[in-house]
C-alpha cells in the first residue's frame, strides 16, 4: 500500500519530517499544558510528569517508521504515568498522535485495538474509583471514545486522500503514455498515407516519362517530329507531377480533404486518362458524379486507385484499350477500371508494402470502409472494382 513517502515532492505535500516535528511538538505541548494545569489539584505536576509529556511527543517522531511499536509504547507509557501517580491527563489525550499515525500508515486494526484498550481501562479505573455510572457513560466514556474515534478517523481520511492523489498521479501518467502512443500511431499512419500517395503519383509519372523517353530515344535521327512530341510529353508529365505533389501535400495537411479537389479528385481523372492515351493506351472515361460531391478523402482515394490501375495497365498488361467508370449509386461510390490485356498485371510480382500495387489499393480502400476486388474476368482482361462510401463516418 502506498505510504506518505509515495507522494511526489512536486505534489505540494508538506515535508514528512516537518509534519512529524509539528505533530510531536503539538502532542508534547498539549500533555504538558494539562499537566501544568493540574485541574484536580494533586500537586504532583513535577519534572517527572513533564518528562512523560516530552516522551509522548518524542515517540511520535518514530510513528511513521514503526507505528505499531510506537502505539504499544504509548499505551504502556500512559499506564506507567498513572501508576506513578502523576496528575490526571485523560486516558486518550497522550495517545491521540500515536492513534492518528497508526491509522494514517495503514495499521488501522492496531489503532482501533489500542483505542479500545485505553477506553476500557479508563472506564474500569473510574468504576473502581466509585464514579457514578451515569457520569461515566454521559461524559467520561463519551469524551474518550470521541477523542479516540476522531484521531483514528482523521488518520484514515488523510491516508485515503493521499492514496487518491497517488492514484490520480498514476492515472495521469498512464494517460500521458497512452496519448503519446496514440500520437505516435497517428504519425505512423500519416507516414503510410504519404508513402502511398507518393508511390502512386510518382510511379504513374515515371511510367509515362519512361515510355516517352524510350519513344524519343528510338525516334531521334529517324522521326524528329515524333521525338519532339515525346520530349514535350515528358515535360508535361514532369510539370503535372510537380503540381500533383504540391496538391498531395496540401491534401494531407487538410483532414477534410477539401483542398484542390480538381488536382487530386474525380475532376482530375481526365488528366490521368489523357496521359494514358499519350502512352498508347486508348482509354474511355465515364464519370457520373453529381452534387453533392463525395468527401475529399473519398475523391482522393478514387483518384489514386484509377492512377495506380492505369499505371499498371501501361507498364504490365500489354493492353491497347481500357475503360474507367466512376459513378455514385446511393451512398456508395463505385469505380471500375478494366483493360483488354492478354495477361493480368496482378500476376506480376509487386512489393508487399503500403502503397504498392493491389496491396496498397486494398489498404487504402479498407481504411475508408470500402471494398476492393481485382482479377481477370471472362470476356475482358483485368478488372479492378472498388466501392467506397460517399461520406466518411464521423
Amino acid at each position: 500500500m502506498p505510504g506518505p513517502r509515495d507522494v511526489p515532492a512536486s505534489s505540494g505535500a508538506v515535508d514528512p519530517r516537518l509534519a512529524d516535528g509539528l505533530l510531536a511538538a503539538t502532542q508534547a505541548l498539549a500533555v504538558a499544558l494539562v499537566i501544568a494545569a493540574d485541574l484536580e489539584g494533586t500537586g504532583r505536576a513535577t519534572l517527572g510528569a513533564h518528562l512523560f509529556a516530552v516522551g509522548f511527543g518524542a515517540l511520535v517522531l518514530a510513528g511513521r517508521r514503526a507505528p505499531r511499536l510506537v502505539l504499544v509504547l504509548t499505551v504502556l507509557g500512559v499506564f506507567a504515568y498513572y501508576a506513578l501517580g502523576f496528575p490526571p491527563i485523560g486516558i486518550a489525550l497522550p495517545a491521540v498522535a500515536a492513534l492518528y499515525r497508526a491509522a494514517d500508515t495503514g495499521a488501522l486494526r492496531w489503532a482501533v485495538g489500542a483505542g479500545t484498550v485505553l477506553v476500557a481501562v479508563a472506564a474500569w479505573a473510574r468504576l473502581d474509583d466509585g464514579l457514578p455510572t451515569a457520569y461515566l457513560v454521559s461524559y467520561e466514556l463519551l469524551t474518550n471514545v470521541a477523542l479516540v474515534a476522531a484521531a483514528i478517523a482523521l488518520g484514515v481520511s488523510v491516508r485515503a486522500r493521499r492514496q487518491m492523489r497517488s492514484s490520480e498521479g498514476r492515472l495521469r501518467a498512464l494517460t500521458a503514455v497512452e496519448q503519446a502512443r496514440d500520437a505516435e500511431r497517428r504519425v505512423q499512419a500519416e507516414r503510410v498515407r504519404i508513402a502511398q500517395d507518393l508511390h502512386d503519383s510518382v510511379g504513374h509519372a515515371m511510367s509515362v516519362i519512361a515510355l516517352h523517353g524510350n519513344v524519343a530515344a528510338e525516334a531521334i535521327g529517324r522521326d524528329d517530329e515524333a521525338a519532339r512530341r515525346a520530349v514535350e510529353q515528358i515535360g508535361a508529365a514532369t510539370s503535372a507531377q510537380l503540381r500533383e505533389l504540391r496538391a498531395t501535400v496540401k491534401l494531407l495537411r487538410s483532414p477534410t480533404g477539401d483542398v484542390e479537389r480538381g488536382a487530386v479528385g474525380i475532376a482530375g481523372l481526365g488528366r490521368l486518362v489523357d496521359a494514358a492515351r499519350e502512352a498508347g493506351v486508348a482509354v474511355d472515361l465515364d464519370v457520373d458524379v453529381a452534387d453533392p460531391r463525395p468527401d475529399g478523402a473519398i475523391e482522393a482515394a478514387a483518384y489514386r486507385i484509377v492512377q495506380e490501375s492505369l499505371t499498371n495497365v501501361i507498364r504490365h498488361s500489354g493492353a491497347t484499350h481500357a475503360a474507367v467508370t466512376v459513378g455514385v449509386r446511393g451512398d456508395r461510390l463505385e469505380l471500375v477500371v478494366a483493360d483488354d490485356g492478354p495477361s493480368g498485371w496482378s500476376a506480376r510480382p509487386s512489393p508487399r508494402g503500403g502503397g504498392h500495387g493491389l496491396v496498397g489499393m486494398a489498404e487504402r480502400v479498407a481504411v475508408l470502409g470500402g471494398r476492393l476486388s481485382a482479377g481477370r474476368e471472362e470476356g475482358a482482361g483485368f478488372v479492378v472494382r472498388a466501392e467506397l462510401p460517399v461520406r466518411l463516418r464521423p
